[in-house]
């Protein structure tokens, strides 16, 4: 007699466990899988694998599906366990330290997990839809907004066309003629480089990383043809471009691609040599630890950032930021204050040449302050600080005008001033959705959260509603 539907077979292997209690909790919620595919936001040939085991289950898949089915977390432990129990053999489903981004959900950081460290483990990570065109889009789950690589013709269909407006393309080596003939290929690359920075100030990087992309692969196949110091110099430009990379993955919400593209860069920063270009990559690392939830990560990554940094230069001022914020996430206020009066004395006496941390003033270090005075519940200051923030901030710097107010916004939430946050936080809804920048709609989600008692009062309803608009609603 053959296996009946609901029966798991003696022996059988750990993702085969995970996949029956997938459908076990399916069914118990009366669902097909067409209704539940389309209410995770998964392709429904992909779930019906993941119930068979013949397909890779990513682990934000398994978040996603149990959110959706009400799981209490079981389906996320049964991976977790299937991932351990599961032999090693090349077929790796996702790295461990996959994150997501609801509620206390964030990468395990047990004494077996490098979290951000390991940063390599996301190249090798397997997407929901890797055998189809998706994009990584803002979709409300259960009440939060998640990010989640979803098919693009089910973006096109909701009617936020927008929102598909980026895929990483196929990138192709550039053919030997174009090698041979390009004049001056680092000077053409670094001005490229600096085009697309202006261009995301504008725009957001939804729209520019496809074609970053694409100019990076051409940069890598123009370095792998030289030789001698002109290799060198194109590496030391490539490192540039993995870290932008890794910048604008990590604003459209790809966290996975943005860990795999800031590892990239730091392994080339040490095969280049320049300690300079390997103290920011490690700063570059602590700010994406602190974004993504993994403040002790980051302290330990800041902390080997001012390590590497030359003694006076501005990169040790911003591993010194980076060092202040993870205090403060981590609710050691002392500390925190006491680094960012650390960072201000080290900027009074900083190299003023260079191309690192130009960006760096007072003004730019009390921004940071702001930010993690919010982080301990110093409301009004915080918001005071943002409001001069916002004021002084060049018209050009239109994304993070968008991450100023959502972020000003949130400290009013926290002063009491409900209807005041939501005026402002109206005003970050228009410019997350022109960009379709995580930094601006994850704060918003927060802000959301700090509304949601006060939907009474005056802004409140049309800021929550406004923000509806600009994300995915899975049925």
């Amino acid at each position: 007699m053959g296996q009946q539907p609901n029966e798991l077979t003696p022996g059988a292997g750990p993702w085969h466990r995970w996949g029956y209690e997938l459908r076990q909790f399916r069914e118990a919620r009366r669902l097909s899988q067409r209704a539940l595919a389309r209410k995770a936001l998964i392709d429904r040939s992909h779930l019906g694998r993941f119930e068979r085991a013949e397909r890779p289950v990513p682990r934000h898949a398994a978040v996603v599906l149990d959110q959706a089915l009400d799981a209490a977390d079981a389906l996320v432990r049964g991976w977790d366990e299937a991932a351990l129990q599961a032999p090693q053999d090349g077929s790796v489903i996702a790295s461990r330290a996959e994150t997501t981004t609801h509620g206390a959900n964030v990468r395990s950081h047990g004494a077996n997990s490098m979290g951000p460290l390991a940063a390599k483990g996301f190249e090798q990570a397997v997407s929901l839809g890797d055998d189809a065109d998706t994009v990584v889009v803002p979709a409300r789950i259960q009440g939060r907004i998640l990010f989640v690589p979803v098919p693009r013709r089910v973006v096109l269909a909701s009617g936020l066309a927008g929102l598909a407006a980026t895929t990483v393309p196929a990138t192709t080596a550039m053919a030997d003629t174009e090698l041979a003939t390009m004049g001056s290929p680092f000077e053409h690359f670094a001005q490229l480089r600096r085009v697309i920075i202006q261009t995301d100030n504008l725009i957001g990087p939804r729209h520019v990383l496809p074609a970053l992309q694409q100019h990076l692969a051409s940069l890598s196949a123009r370095r792998r043809a030289a030789r001698g110091v002109d290799a060198m110099q194109l590496l030391a430009l490539e490192t540039r471009y993995e870290e932008l990379a890794g910048w604008f993955a990590q604003d459209i919400g790809d966290e996975r691609s943005a860990h795999g593209h800031t590892a990239k860069a730091l392994d080339a920063s040490h095969i280049t040599g320049d300690s300079d270009l390997t103290a920011y990559i490690l700063a570059r690392k602590a700010q994406l630890a602190l974004d993504t939830g993994h403040p002790a990560d980051a302290f330990g990554l800041a902390t080997a950032a001012r390590r590497t940094a030359r003694p006076g230069s501005r990169l040790e001022v911003i591993a010194v930021l980076h060092e202040a914020h993870a205090h403060a996430v981590l609710g050691e206020g002392r500390e925190a204050h006491r680094a960012y009066e650390t960072a201000l004395a080290l900027l009074g006496r900083a190299d003023s040449d260079g191309v690192w941390g130009s960006w760096l003033d007072t003004a730019y270090v009390n921004t940071a302050r702001a930010r993690s005075l919010a982080a301990l519940g110093a409301y009004e200051q915080a918001a005071a600080d943002f409001d001069n923030a916002i004021a002084m901030l060049p018209p050009a710097y239109r994304r993070d005008r968008g991450v100023y107010l959502a972020r000003a916004a949130r400290a009013h939430a926290g002063t009491g001033n409900m209807s005041l946050a939501a005026r402002i936080g109206a005003q970050a809804v228009g410019i997350a959705a022109e960009t379709g920048s995580a930094r601006i709609i994850h704060q918003l989600d927060h802000l959301d959260q700090a509304l949601a008692p006060a939907s009474g009062e005056d802004g409140v309803a049309e800021f929550r509603a406004s923000l509806d608009r600009i994300v995915l609603h899975p049925a």
